[in-house]
């Protein structure tokens, strides 16, 4: 179903002014219930069945939560749809309700368009596309700092760096040839969500390392499983990634390169932190994490795999 452009909301874009701040610890109740709506439309409703596979597939988000959460039930509601649907409305963990929203936009996207059962329902009013398009539209109708890409909620900051180094960096990533570092991006996203800014740091290096030991074994460049970045990017240059005429002009590039990914993990989340310890702040992980997304997307476009 289209998102509406409706008189109530053109008056409020005339009096409000724009701004590109975004939340992260806020889920209004409007956004919560469309969100309901949404998944209502993409599961669709099943008539005759024996078994109700919008139920079963309900019951299966449901048991993964609770295991995770260490609960036996998230709530009193009656069927598993009920209550999936009040964890996602009257939850008050935020972090808890984007678990919902994700399991069950994952299910719809991967469950929901290959099983059969689903795929001839009448009732089915969105596709898998569809919902997962409205549910972004409905994030930033919010000024809410999530997206869902390539199956999992993504931390946006600004707008402008999520569709400019994100999107095209998870795009790139998933090329099979790149599955692990897609992998390790989107880990260093999820814990860059749960504040786990560390890791963040960890799988951002892991990233970087594996993009450029997949360029080098496509192109059969030698290199070693166990080489570091200093190494790998040593390996990149002396086989002309970067072509001659471009690094006699990009002197810096190589101390650029190895100056950043890896000695802010390093030096933040890779080693022993002694007596005090060491904080990993937000605005260092989120500056690691473009830097991250902006390398992989010049390397990998140098590499034209």
């Amino acid at each position: 179903m289209a998102v509406f452009n409706l008189f109530s909301k053109r008056q409020k874009a005339l009096t409000e002014e724009p701004s590109d701040i975004l939340i992260y610890d806020k889920l209004p109740s409007p956004f919560r219930v469309q969100v309901v709506h949404i998944i209502n439309d993409a599961f669709g409703t099943f008539v005759g069945y024996s078994i109700d596979p919008v139920e079963m597939l309900c019951k299966e988000i449901h048991d993964i939560l609770c295991r995770e959460y260490g609960l036996f039930d998230l709530n009193v509601s009656r069927g598993y749809q009920e209550r999936i649907e009040e964890h996602i409305l009257r939850e008050k963990d935020i972090n808890r309700v984007l678990d919902s929203i994700e399991l069950c936009f994952r299910a719809v996207a991967k469950v929901i368009t290959s099983d059969h059962n689903y795929q001839t329902s009448t009732t089915r009013k969105l596709e898998a596309n569809e919902a997962i398009e409205e549910l972004n539209q409905r994030f930033k109708e919010h000024a809410i700092g999530y997206q869902y890409e390539d199956g999992e909620l993504i931390k946006v900051d600004s707008t402008y760096i999520h569709s400019e180094i994100v999107k095209p960096t998870l795009s790139l990533l998933h090329n099979s040839t790149f599955s692990g570092a897609n992998e390790e991006y989107l880990k260093a996203h999820e814990h860059y969500r749960h504040g786990r800014n560390k890791e963040c740091l960890a799988e951002c290096l892991k990233t970087f390392e594996s993009t450029m030991k997949i360029i080098c074994k496509a192109k059969g460049w030698s290199y070693d499983e166990k080489d570091t970045s200093s190494t790998l990017i040593k390996v990149c240059l002396n086989n002309d990634l970067i072509p001659s005429y471009m690094q006699s002009q990009l002197t810096s590039l190589r101390s650029l390169l190895e100056s950043g990914i890896p000695t802010i993990r390093n030096r933040i989340g890779g080693h022993g932190q002694g007596s005090i310890p060491i904080t990993a702040d937000d605005e260092t992980t989120r500056y690691t994490l473009n830097l991250t997304g902006s390398n992989v997307i010049y390397l990998i476009e140098l590499s034209k795999l």
